[in-house]
Order: C-alpha cells, then sequence, then structure tokens
C-alpha cells in the first residue's frame, strides 16, 4: 500500500505531468515534420535530383534484384531499407534545427522580459588579505587588518 502512495505521489508531481505533456507534443511535432519531409522537401529535392526517391533505397538479402521495396516485402524478402534510414536522418535534421529555431526564439523573448537589476554589493575586498568582508566592517575578520573608512 506504501508503495501505491509513493508512486501517486510521483505520477502526480508537476515535472512528471509536465513531461507527459512535452511527450505528447513531442509525438505531434514529429507527424507534422515527417509530413513536410515526406510531402514537400522530398518532392521538391527530387526535381533536383532527378526524381529521387529515397523509399526504395534497399538492399535485398537473398542476392535478388527487385524494382521497388514494396515488390521485394511481397516476395517475403528481408532488405535493408538504408533509404528509410536517410530519410530518417533528414527529418532528425530538420526536426533539432526548427526546435533550435523555436529555443532561440523563445530565449529571445525571455531576455527581453527578463532584465534583471543588479543587486548592491554587500561586500568588499580586503586591502591586505584580498578576502571578502561585510561592508559594513572596520576590521578584516581573517587578517585582523584595521580598515581604513572609505
Amino acid at each position: 500500500m506504501k508503495m501505491m502512495q509513493e508512486f501517486k505521489k510521483f505520477a502526480l508531481k508537476g515535472n512528471m505531468i509536465d513531461l507527459a505533456v512535452g511527450v505528447i507534443i513531442g509525438g505531434a511535432f514529429n507527424g507534422i515534420v515527417s509530413s513536410l519531409v515526406n510531402d514537400i522537401i522530398m518532392p521538391v529535392l527530387s526535381l533536383f535530383t532527378g526524381k529521387l526517391d529515397f523509399a526504395n533505397w534497399f538492399v535485398a538479402l537473398d542476392g535478388n534484384t527487385y524494382k521497388t521495396l514494396t515488390e521485394a516485402q511481397e516476395a517475403g524478402v528481408a532488405t535493408l531499407n538504408y533509404g528509410n534510414f536517410i530519410s530518417g536522418i533528414i527529418n532528425f535534421v530538420i526536426m533539432a534545427f526548427v526546435v533550435f529555431m523555436l529555443v532561440k526564439g523563445i530565449n529571445k523573448l525571455k531576455e527581453k522580459e527578463e532584465a534583471p537589476a543588479l543587486a548592491a554589493p554587500t561586500t568588499k575586498k580586503c586591502p591586505y588579505c584580498k578576502s571578502d568582508i561585510p561592508l559594513e566592517a572596520t576590521r578584516c575578520p581573517h587578517c585582523t587588518s584595521a580598515l581604513e573608512e572609505e
């Protein structure tokens, strides 16, 4: 019973809920970026590369040659789909760039909002031993030197 109470306390912490929301939004964001790559960027890229289709870049492990990945899969052949891997790398790079731009924009907004005022100093350096001492001190607690009034 105690373990269930501890689990409930852990699961309902604010950080845990924030993490869950982040994972859900990240999954949705992944779908958007995948669509961006597969439906917009890859077709444009194929115009410049002569109808390049990464989906059909594969190696059939049975030694035979197949025109498309679908044809190989219908034949029940194991394949190394390195074209899908390249597409995944492109997805990752684009997603990382988009996240970088979002974080950069958020940080810029935070800088404008948070202009921290500098706090007045509460210590000074002892001119003899260079230790930090309170501003009101008349004698250094470290080297016991008498301090001159400023």
